[in-house]
């Protein structure tokens, strides 16, 4: 840094030096990565509560469905063409916002076993925490 010489007194020439823009823009990508690390989270977490409410939502249709046509519990039924479609209880197939898939129960389920399960229920934890009731 030169400093130059006034009549008066001496003054620093204006602008940043290469070490103090160094460090703005430092802490700028510190900043950016916080907030991309967060909205990563954020995001993950809202997948994961979609998951459950389709993984709820089916239990409410199978369960529907179990109750209008006098079902036992163990009963065989096909929940793409008996539960899911125009008309039925659920009108479109259930997607996983976090990209699994869902597997479905191939009879009606018994109190406490869910009638679908995400295929990201063991990485990411898209399953309910207390489903004893359903």
């Amino acid at each position: 840094m030169k400093l130059r010489r006034k009549p008066t007194r001496w003054t620093r020439p204006k602008g940043l030096t290469l070490i103090e823009l160094t460090v703005v823009i430092l802490v700028l990508l510190a900043l950016i990565s916080v907030l991309f690390i967060g909205g990563r989270a954020w995001k993950r977490g809202s997948d994961r509560a979609g998951c459950i409410m389709n993984i709820r939502n089916a239990q409410q249709a199978v369960r529907s469905y179990q109750n209008l046509r006098g079902l036992n519990d163990g009963v065989a039924f096909d929940f793409g063409v008996d539960v899911v479609g125009p008309g039925n209880f659920i009108e479109t197939y259930p997607s996983c916002p976090g990209y699994g898939t869902y597997t479905p129960s191939p009879t009606i389920p018994n109190l406490g076993t869910l009638a679908i399960t995400c295929s990201l229920a063991g990485s990411e934890d898209h399953v309910p925490e207390d489903y004893s009731g359903w």
